[in-house]
Parts: C-alpha cells; sequence; structure tokens
C-alpha cells in the first residue's frame, strides 16, 4: 500500500490532506463544545443547524464553485481555499451567539466545498494505475479515520491544559500547513479538452453523469444510509455523552475516537475485501452493518435516557458505525473513478459531494431537532430510513449489478457512461 508514496506529488496531496484533516478534527470537538456552552442540552439543535447549514453549503455552493473553477489551475484553488478556511478557523473563538457560529460556518464549508472534490479529482490524474489508485482510496480513508481516532484524542488531553476555545488554533494551523504543501507540489497539467462549455452546460454535468449510470444511482442510495449513521454520531455524541451521561468534555472526545477505530479498522482491510467481495459487495455489507448499528442505538438510546446507563454500550455501537460507514465509502471512489473520464471528473467528483452531502440536508435536522424533543425517537427516524433505503440498495444492486461485481472496471463500461 505504501508504494504509492514514490510519488511526490501524492505524498505532499496525502500529507496536507491528514494535516488538514487533524486540524478539522479538532474544530468537531470544540465546535460541539462550543454549542453546549451556548445552548446547553439544547446543544444538539444548535449543532444540528449548524451542520444543515453546512450541507446547503456543500449542495448549493459545490456545483457552483466547480463550475467556475473547473478550468482555472487546482493549485490556486486549493491553496485559496485552505487560507479562507484559515481565517474562519481564526474568528471562532470569539463566537459568543448561535447565529455568529451559522454564519461562520456557512463559508468555512463553503471553502471546503471547494477545496475537497478539486483535491479527490487530482488523485486519479497523480495516480493513473487502477491497483495505485485503490491503494490511495484506501489511504486517503484511513486519514479520515486517523482523523476522527486522533483528533479527538489530542483534543482530550489538550483539554486537560487548556480551554477548548484554543482548539480553533490547531485548526487553523492545519490549514495552514495544508496550503503550505500544496503550493510546491507538481500538480498534472490540464489536458487539451477540446471546446470549453458555458457554466450554465457545466454545471449540471455531473450530475447527469449520476443519472444515466446504474453504479451511481447505487452509490446514490448508499449514501443516504451512510448520512443517517453518521448523524446520529455527530449531531448527538456531545448531547449523549454531557447531557444524558452527565460526563466532561472528555467524554465527547472519547465517543468520535471509537467511531473513527471502527472505521480505521475497516479502511486498513479494503484492498483485500475488494478483492474477495467486490466493490457493490463490500458496499452492501456496509449498509447492512449501519443499519445493525442504528438498530443497536435506539435500544442504548432508550434504556440510557431513562436509567443513565449504557455509556460503554454506546462506544461500542459507535464503533459498529465507524465500521459500517468505513465499508460504504471507502470503496466508493471507485465508482467514481470509473464512470468519469479526465474531462468530466472533476465535476462528476463534485456531484458526489453535493449528491452525498445533500442526504444530511435530512438526517442532520431528524438528529438536531427532533433529537432535542426525544433522542429516542430521533434514533427510530433514523433507523427507519437507513432500513427502507438500505433495503431498495440491495434490491437494485441485485438486480443490476452484483453478477459481474468482482471486476468493477469491467462492469461499469458495460453499463455505459
Amino acid at each position: 500500500m505504501l508504494r504509492v508514496f514514490r510519488n511526490p506529488t501524492y505524498a505532499k496531496l496525502f500529507s496536507a490532506q491528514v494535516i488538514a484533516l487533524l486540524g478539522t478534527g479538532l474544530l468537531t470537538v470544540a465546535l460541539g463544545l462550543l454549542a453546549f456552552d451556548i445552548a446547553g442540552d439544547a446543544a444538539g439543535s444548535v449543532l444540528g443547524t449548524a451542520l444543515t447549514i453546512k450541507m446547503v453549503a456543500y449542495v448549493g455552493v459545490a456545483p457552483l464553485i466547480a463550475a467556475v473553477v473547473d478550468r482555472l489551475p487546482k493549485k490556486a484553488v486549493l491553496v485559496t481555499a485552505d487560507l479562507i478556511r484559515l481565517a474562519i478557523a481564526v474568528m471562532l473563538p470569539f463566537v459568543t451567539e448561535a447565529w455568529q457560529i451559522y454564519v461562520l460556518v456557512f463559508v468555512l464549508q463553503s471553502a471546503s466545498a471547494t477545496f475537497t472534490p478539486a483535491f479527490q479529482s487530482l488523485i486519479p490524474s497523480v495516480l493513473p494505475e487502477p491497483e495505485d489508485y485503490t491503494r490511495a482510496l484506501s489511504l486517503s480513508r484511513l486519514a479520515y479515520d486517523l482523523e476522527a481516532l486522533l483528533s479527538p484524542t489530542i483534543a482530550a488531553a489538550l483539554l486537560t491544559l487548556i480551554s477548548y476555545n484554543n482548539l480553533f488554533v490547531g485548526t487553523a494551523v492545519g490549514f495552514a500547513c495544508s496550503a503550505i504543501l500544496v503550493l510546491p507540489s507538481r500538480l498534472p497539467a490540464r489536458t487539451d479538452d477540446g471546446p470549453v462549455l458555458p457554466f450554465w452546460q457545466r454545471l449540471p454535468l455531473g450530475a447527469k453523469v449520476f443519472a444515466r449510470t446504474p453504479t451511481l444511482r447505487f452509490l446514490m442510495l448508499t449514501n443516504i444510509v451512510v448520512a443517517a449513521g453518521t448523524a446520529i454520531v455527530l449531531v448527538n455524541s456531545v448531547v449523549y455523552a454531557r447531557g444524558v451521561f452527565g460526563l466532561g468534555d472528555q467524554s465527547l472526545a472519547l465517543a468520535l475516537a471509537c467511531y473513527g477505530i471502527g472505521s480505521l479498522v475497516v479502511a486498513l482491510n479494503i484492498p483485500w475485501l475488494v478483492d474477495k467481495l467486490g466493490v457493490i459487495r463490500t458496499m452492501i455489507t456496509g449498509a447492512v452493518v449501519i443499519t445493525a448499528g442504528l438498530a443497536v442505538a435506539v435500544t442504548v438510546t432508550a434504556v440510557a435516557t431513562s436509567t443513565g446507563a449504557g455509556w460503554y454500550v454506546l462506544l461500542g455501537t459507535w464503533v459498529l458505525l465507524g465500521i459500517g460507514t468505513s465499508l460504504v465509502n471507502t470503496p466508493s471512489s471507485r465508482l467514481l473513478a470509473d464512470a468519469s473520464t479526465t474531462a468530466n471528473r472533476n465535476l462528476v467528483y463534485t456531484a458526489q459531494f453535493a449528491l452525498s452531502h445533500a442526504c444530511f440536508l435530512v438526517t442532520y435536522p431528524i438528529a438536531g431537532w427532533l433529537g432535542a424533543a426525544n433522542l429516542t425517537g430521533a434514533a427510530i427516524a433514523l433507523l427507519i430510513l437507513a432500513a427502507v433505503v438500505g433495503a431498495i440498495a440491495v434490491a437494485f444492486a441485485r438486480s443490476r449489478l452484483l453478477r459481474a461485481d468482482t471486476d468493477m472496471p469491467t462492469v461499469t463500461s458495460q453499463l455505459g457512461r
């Protein structure tokens, strides 16, 4: 897996990703504690609103910006996005009202909606060999999982020495280091893709590829299942830790770390899992695991809210949800790479970025707003959503995709683009 680091451009880009993710992880912990300071037991509602605004930025801004910057140098796009995120991170320690969180989160996540698809679309060009790209996908997922594990751990250690507001400084440092690493990278030169399409023709191009490609329609269904499992963790962990169980600040970091542990275990094993099961079967397994995790979460929540017991069972449930999420997300980029070309790859990746995060416009309000009124009811609603959509995804895969899943490039080329 590590041989891809022989490519110096990929090594720099991967390092930039890891450092920026560590900063983002500190932001997640700090934002949760800031919301609890401002709103107390209603922190889930504040976080649910903030994360919904984040998704609005991802869904509404990402396609627009991608169409605007599609012909611009990728290095300038990445560095500018990092600098904007750095500036917002510096402002967050001075927030005193919920509405200020909402405004700053919108700007910061609009910059992330520019950075992430542009970054992801570069990797197939930097590592054109399918085997190397699969290794890069595993490493990318590993980076996300290490962030989910290490950032809360680092945050927990720092919180014994400093206030949570200082964690935002770590976020700013992460974005600054990311920009510094991208600057000297030799990114692939843009090839001559023919006549430049007008803005309004580029804007829906990625969504059109999704609409006509069966594997990407399957991916869209699994995106919804992932959103259901992720929402309960990201929105309500602080409510469980501080409100239900009455634990300290470090307990939030521990809960998020457990989610990262589950995802990390899978990311380390994805290459051989995909070789053994195929991409589609691996993702179906992940959807089933997420649904099972939400079923356990319903029981844990019902017991915890009535008796105050079950903290360690909750941590185990978060591990299970992390496993399921990684089983879906890690191999999914194989579908994107195979369904796109050099000319439209950035727009296809942006479409996945926007469409996958559009799912959170449903699940974050369920977890946050419904959870503020009835935590068990929110868990039940997310379970029903995951179970119904997961069943549809399995039925669709059985009817259209599973027969040749062991050779994914051949499958998608047969299905058409």
